[in-house]
């Protein structure tokens, strides 16, 4: 009966460390994929030829190579190729002036994006 107890501890020990180690609160987005997915919300996009405004659109953010594309619903054209900068659990495009600022956690994307191209703006939740 003794051995059985002692087995017994030393498993919910074991189980315990498993569990700590695996969930730790300090993973940073940008080193896995949390924050691949559809989101859905504002999105609008703006050139000098076309509008489009949808206050529930989608974004579907997809993760090629170490880069990231920003696949728009509605017709608007879609970013690709964007670079993170890395080390919080919030992650920001680089290149990340006023002009190209995409933020994106877990739950939330926030884009305010300009380039010769046009202008792409979302506030969306997954």
């Amino acid at each position: 009966m003794k051995n059985l107890k002692k087995l017994f501890v030393f498993a919910l020990f074991a189980f315990a460390s498993v569990i700590m180690v695996s969930c730790s609160k300090d993973d940073d987005p940008a080193d896995n994929d949390l924050f691949v997915g559809t989101y859905r919300g504002s999105i609008h996009f703006l050139s000098s030829d076309k509008e489009v405004k949808n206050d529930n659109g989608t974004v579907r953010v997809v993760k090629v190579g170490n880069n990231y594309n920003f696949i728009f619903s509605d017709g608007i054209p879609d970013l690709n190729g964007v670079e993170f900068r890395k080390d919080a659990n919030t992650v920001i495009s680089i290149g990340g002036d006023a002009s190209k600022a995409i933020t994106i956690t877990e739950s939330n994307l926030s884009i305010a994006y300009t380039n010769d191209k046009g202008v792409w703006t979302a506030n969306c939740k997954r």
